[in-house]
């Protein structure tokens, strides 16, 4: 999609009118929507509302913070915009964005993804909409799973996952491919076992969560996993990239997001057709396992020169109409757990849905992009699985996450 792609608009200012119409202009990220949806979209919208000339920016996400703090502090900020769901905070606490709570009851709120909605709040209020979202599962090789015997349906709990991955483990056959830092899977584990990577104290202080009893089980189970596979220790899914690994070798599993099996088919054509997915297992069969759920919420700047239009055009794209034909154009998980049917026909995008359902964010502070920057948990996870004491690592770590959310407090 080419980038700055646009509905047809006048020569006006941003703000101003277009042939008597108002002129209201939007930012969309790459890759949430592709151009026939968006052509599609812009053309829906302004057949419903042919007051509203919608002009849709597509933007990139390198150097999009930068930006969008810029544009909350100008005068002519855009009147939508698309921002990672957990980046919400740190924008509502400049005092940038518009309060948008008594919008939550109207736009369906209650059936809203917990891990869209709670990053869309700051301090008890609303100020960011679930737009989208986007998960991690297992991706199989299903030739790989046939020849050992294993039934990937039957894998609905993390004993089955880890009895299931043993006996992948022959005839020269890697059961997993799970690298030693993958921290957004240790934090699905930890809401498992009913912990969180941090939490707030009464007094409004922050402490890391990394030592309680509940995370030192996760990592525990983490640990027991990731030895039933070569996956290094003290790197993450990126270094090197797991789908290319997947893609050169007899591995089984990875975990990813759905569009890992395109990167892996990309690199060996070979293996479509041969990649299935299915929801990480949780403790029990009634639960699907926790995941971190990634996505994008809409804001709407509040120096927005045209606030109601804003909220039309967010409910629009956020209702359940345009939610589902989304879903469907991008194999994304819609906002809402009730429209979780919609993506039925994407394996991939299916296998999300389940796992969204039992979907968390990290904790919601603004502090919390300095922790990831640090990034004390990946330290904490190779040491663990070289050797050291888990329970003093934890400790150390959780002091630095403690220290860290606590610094700009």
């Amino acid at each position: 999609m080419a980038s700055g792609l646009t509905a047809c608009s006048s020569g006006d200012e941003p703000g101003g009118t277009a042939g008597g119409r108002t002129a209201l202009d939007v930012w969309l990220m790459r890759d949430s929507v592709s151009a026939a949806f968006q052509e599609e979209f812009e053309t829906g919208f302004e057949k419903a509302h042919p007051e509203i000339d919608v002009r849709i920016q597509i933007q990139e996400w390198e150097g999009i913070g930068e930006k969008v703090t810029a544009a909350l502090a100008s005068n002519d900020a855009p009147d939508v915009i698309e921002v990672g769901n957990t980046q919400v905070a740190q924008y509502a606490q400049s005092g940038g964005l518009t309060d948008l709570t008594d919008q939550v009851a109207a736009l369906g709120g209650d059936d809203w993804l917990k891990g869209l909605a709670e990053p869309g709040a700051h301090d008890g209020r609303q100020y960011g909409i679930p737009y989208y979202a986007a998960n991690r599962v297992v991706v199989y090789r299903t030739d790989l799973f046939e020849k050992a015997g294993v039934d990937a349906e039957r894998i609905r709990t993390r004993e089955q996952w880890i009895a299931a991955t043993r006996k992948l483990n022959q005839d020269g056959t890697q059961g997993i491919y799970l690298p030693g830092q993958n921290w957004y899977t240790l934090a699905g584990f930890i809401w498992d076992e009913g912990g969180d990577l941090a939490v707030r104290a009464s007094d409004g202080e922050w402490r890391g969560g990394l030592d309680s009893p509940e995370a030192l089980r996760a990592m525990a189970f983490y640990q027991r996993l990731q030895a039933l596979g070569d996956g290094p220790k003290d790197s993450d899914e990126a270094q090197p990239p797991q789908a290319e690994v997947m893609a050169k070798g007899e591995v089984a599993q990875i975990i990813s997001t759905p569009g890992g099996a395109g990167v892996v088919v990309q690199n060996n054509p070979e293996l479509e057709g041969r990649l299935g997915f299915f929801p990480i297992p949780g403790k029990t069969a009634a639960t699907p396992g926790a995941v971190f759920t990634g996505g994008s919420d809409l804001v709407v700047p509040a120096v927005a020169a045209h606030q109601d239009e804003a909220l039309t055009f967010i409910g629009e794209l956020t209702g359940d109409t345009w939610q589902k034909k989304l879903a469907v154009a991008m194999s994304y998980v819609p906002n809402k757990t009730t429209l979780a049917g919609a993506v039925a026909a994407d394996p991939g995008a299916a296998a999300m849905a389940v796992g969204a359902a039992n979907g968390h964010a990290t904790p919601n502070t603004p502090e919390w992009a300095a922790v990831e920057a640090k990034n004390p948990i990946k330290e904490y996870m190779t040491a663990v699985l070289t050797g050291r004491d888990a329970k003093s690592e934890a400790a150390k770590a959780s002091r630095t996450i403690t220290t860290t959310l606590n610094s700009g407090s």
